[in-house]
């Protein structure tokens, strides 16, 4: 390979993607992906029935053309690049999909979904979807890592932003696509890459943002197959993406390690809110387990947060579950009296209870730069008699230091996929997800996410 100085960042990704083999997916890499693939599904599955899901299943339907690839949770046949696009927005529906380490972005709504989409599409086996997914995580996090914490200071969505990167590299992997089309597919990637973070409030807007990212991730590879050419510089160019997204033109995250084995850390929720909001949860959780406090006799709480979050999600009176997920208050209110965070807890008649609204506005905001990470928080809860409770927590469950085993995810995924498609089809997709290496056509898998069977 030649040197940076001799290529541009788009076409040293591409060689590197291009090249990228079976063979390189060690073991453990390999049950990461499938562990993301099962939760990928179970929310999906989930997110399909909510208003938001049934909207985008509703609007690819009606776009008709060739039935190539499956509406999760549906069973009707779309095109390809509109079954990508409703199946990542389901995906991000009920706020359980996963998580970097940093909570700025999800992996699988538009990566998963734009390479289950053509993998169906294209006949693709078991072995080349994992290889794709391997690929398309690695390089939207690669994108995000050149990007943030500037892109997101700017108010865009990492998702989106970065995500259309990865969907498009998925997707040119299972075309096969050779290095010189890899480029073009990049270049078309950044000409589409967007997504605001004015998102958080009633409507369904933050749903929406991973849906573009992989249908573009679709058109993208799918035009840079027929031959159309896309900038090689589209990252590091003078008008190119960090330009556009940044403050700080500098795309050596990009290719930074890239002849190492790629380190991929996946986590995962096990609540129904915002990423952030999830150390607060633990705290929650944490009181009422080691205290059991009376909550009619709590005179005040108060959150720390580090400042990197310190400013979001302070919503004290949520109006609808899509608000609410986005509370850290309300989130903090229902884990102390439900003792647990799930869908249900953010349904919007749940938003008028009294107790609920009354613990909400009782917590107070502030900003402690002392604590080790982004999403650390200290939650302090203090009765009427004086007497105070704390917990501190830096690596909410489900974090990499702090992980749900295989089990806590089957059964997310089992509470997820159940009460819509049955204990049988579940325990069928289950099985097949973690044989996906011995599964010829991916095609199988996708038959199985039929709700009318």
């Amino acid at each position: 390979m030649a040197s940076q100085t001799t290529q541009t960042y788009a076409e040293i990704l591409a060689g590197h993607f291009a090249g990228l083999q079976y063979g390189a997916l060690n073991n453990e890499k390999k049950h990461a992906l499938k562990r993301l693939l099962l939760d990928f599904i179970g929310v999906a599955v989930a997110g399909s029935q909510t208003a938001s899901g049934k909207v985008a299943r509703e609007f690819s339907k009606s776009l008709k053309g060739v039935g190539e690839s499956t509406l999760i949770g549906d069973g009707a046949r779309v095109p390809a690049m509109y079954g990508a696009f409703a199946n990542a927005i389901s995906s991000h529906s009920v706020e359980l999909d996963d998580i970097d380490v940093l909570a700025l972005f999800h992996f699988s709504p538009p990566v998963y979904a734009a390479a289950l989409a053509v993998a169906e599409q294209c006949g693709a086996s078991g072995r080349d979807l994992l290889l794709a997914l391997a690929a398309g995580c690695e390089m939207m996090e690669r994108a995000s890592k050149a990007a943030n914490p500037s892109l997101r200071d700017r108010g865009y969505h990492t998702t989106p932003a970065c995500g259309i990167f990865g969907a498009t590299v998925a997707c040119a992997k299972l075309w096969n696509l050779p290095a010189e089309q890899f480029v073009s597919a990049l270049g078309l990637a950044g000409a589409q890459s967007g997504g605001l973070m004015e998102m958080y409030g009633p409507s369904m807007q933050k749903r929406f943002n991973p849906g573009p990212a992989s249908r573009g991730g679709v058109t993208s590879a799918s035009m840079a197959k027929l031959g159309f050419t896309g900038a090689s510089t589209i990252f590091e160019g003078e008008r190119g993406f960090l330009a556009a997204f940044t403050d700080a033109n500098d795309p050596t995250e990009l290719a930074k390690d890239l002849s190492e084995p790629y380190q991929l850390d996946i986590e995962f929720k096990p609540y129904s809110c915002a990423r952030p909001i999830h150390n607060a949860i633990d705290c929650a959780l944490n009181i009422r387990k080691a205290h059991a406090p009376d909550l009619t006799k709590i005179r005040s709480m108060t959150i720390r947060r580090h400042p990197s979050w310190a400013h979001y999600h302070q919503n004290t009176n949520p109006k609808t579950y899509h608000e609410a997920q986005v509370s850290l208050p309300y989130s903090v209110a229902v884990a102390l009296n439900d003792g647990q965070a799930l869908f249900a807890q953010y349904a919007n008649e749940r938003l008028t209870d009294a107790e609920l609204l009354r613990l909400s506005n009782l917590l107070e905001f502030q900003v402690d730069p002392t604590l080790p990470r982004g999403v650390s928080c200290l939650l302090t809860v203090a009765m009427e008699d004086g007497t105070e409770f704390q917990s501190q927590v830096d690596h909410p469950k489900g974090s990499i230091q702090n992980p749900m085993n295989d089990d806590e995810l089957r059964t997310k995924f089992d509470s997820l996929v159940i009460p819509v498609l049955g204990s049988e089809c579940a325990e069928k997709i289950a099985q097949t997800v973690f044989a996906i290496e011995d599964v010829e056509n991916v095609g199988e898998l996708m038959q199985l996410l039929d709700q009318k069977k």
